[in-house]
């Protein structure tokens, strides 16, 4: 079992930053990749972004550049710094990870970003 909690949502605007953080516990021993996924209203989940082991990463295209994924093993927790936000990365985001096969999520932490 892995329990995640995600903070640092919040009103912003465009042009602005923000940093999420997402503070893992249980079976982290367990943990190899973290991630961020996003949902807008009416759309899709989708990931932004994806860290394996230390500093292995990946991005989706419509942020890369702008957001920064990371984590701090020794406080088992993974960030996502966000600059130069856009209307459109207003959404609520949520991170993730898979232990045994199961993925565990999250209750997400609303970004809004206003123009």
């Amino acid at each position: 079992q892995v329990q995640l909690v995600e903070s640092g949502g919040g009103l912003v605007q465009a042009g602005g930053s923000l940093r999420l953080s997402c503070a893992a516990s249980g079976s982290i021993f367990s943990i190899n990749a973290m991630g961020w996924y996003r949902q807008a209203p009416g759309k899709q989940r989708e990931l932004v972004a994806r860290i394996f082991g230390v500093d292995s990463t990946n991005y989706a295209l419509s942020v890369k550049g702008r957001f920064t994924i990371s984590r701090d093993n020794a406080k088992n927790t993974a960030y996502l710094q966000m600059n130069s936000l856009k209307p459109e990365d207003t959404a609520v985001y949520y991170c993730n990870t898979r232990v045994g096969g199961i993925d565990y999520w999250g209750k997400g932490t609303l970004v809004t970003v206003s123009s």
